[in-house]
């Protein structure tokens, strides 16, 4: 792995003569804006709602770019961040608080290409591929190899990006955001807490949607708590996740392992650190079919799980 140490710290803005390097902000939020670059305890300007601006940068240039709005703050704390490191061509989004304060999108200003130059999101929708923390270092530059998600790459001589604020036009509510969960896009079915009794060991199945208290779930960013609303308990997959392990509720706590789960690209509800997904047992939709967990698999239409 090539090192490379990123921090928020300053960074100067290059002379004319060595700008390289496009970076065009747009600014699809509800409201006007402030943009850092870098982690500059001071702004570096402002844009208007709907308006896009550019700043140019050493092609080599590698940090972050974000905003503090809707929570967020001048030296990138609770910021969600758009991170590039120059030297590899690479970029990738941070989440490193327990929500993010404005959605963004990634835009290499290429066309897709073998799996390089791939836009990144992360938006009230969820981000199905985030770091959540800066990165120590960076997979081996290669032109013909992409990078594994979270760290994308679109090699090329001065390749800009365009960095939208808010690309579904809002900002995230401040806990996350209530949601039903559905078996693969069947929305007459919703991930359910049992006779909607809420205590430790209430098994978690799935039921005809009812739009009761029962089936909606709070989600945030990155690898997170999937949480039943307005209440202390959480998803949770045991002391022992394997093969047919049964799903519950339990009292949520912060950073419990049997309790952290990842929205991945394939729509499926990744154990965190395992290999273990949410799934729906022997694909049934009967009502109180236990869900259970079982190995990822690509492929298994019974880990996906969707949701507006």
């Amino acid at each position: 792995m090539r090192r490379f140490t990123l921090s928020l710290c300053a960074v100067a803005l290059w002379a004319p003569a060595t700008l390289a390097r496009l970076y065009t902000l747009a600014n699809n939020c509800p409201q006007t804006i402030n943009w850092y670059l870098s982690g500059l305890n001071v702004t570096q300007g402002s844009v208007a709602k709907g308006a896009t601006i550019t700043q140019e940068v050493e092609e080599i240039w590698s940090g972050f770019v974000y905003t503090d709005a809707n929570g967020g703050s001048a030296d990138g704390k609770g910021s969600t961040k758009a991170g590039f490191y120059g030297e590899g061509d690479m970029y990738y989004i941070v989440v490193d608080s327990p929500r993010i304060n404005a959605g963004i999108r990634i835009e290499p200003q290429a066309p897709i290409n073998n799996g390089f130059c791939v836009p990144d999101t992360c938006d009230t929708n969820l981000c199905p591929s985030v770091m959540e923390q800066p990165p120590t270092a960076f997979p081996p530059v290669s032109t013909t190899t992409p990078p594994t998600p979270p760290t994308y790459a679109c090699p090329g001589d001065k390749i800009g990006y365009k960095v939208t604020f808010c690309p579904d036009g809002a900002f995230p509510p401040v806990n996350g955001f209530a949601v039903a969960i559905h078996p693969n896009g069947n929305t007459a079915k919703c991930l359910d807490v049992r006779g909607n009794v809420w205590a430790n060991g209430t098994p978690v199945q799935i039921y005809d949607c009812n739009e009761t208290q029962a089936q909606k779930w709070r989600i945030s960013a990155g690898s997170t708590h999937v949480r039943l609303d307005d209440s202390n308990f959480c998803l949770d997959a045991g002391s022992s996740p394997a093969n047919g392990v049964g799903m519950k509720i339990w009292q949520c706590y912060e950073g419990l392992p049997a309790q952290s789960w990842t929205y991945t690209q394939n729509k499926h509800l990744q154990l965190s650190g395992t290999a273990q997904c949410l799934d729906l047992t022997d694909g049934s939709t009967a009502n109180s079919n236990k869900v259970q967990t079982w190995e990822c698999s690509a492929s298994n239409t019974n880990q996906v799980w969707t949701f507006p």
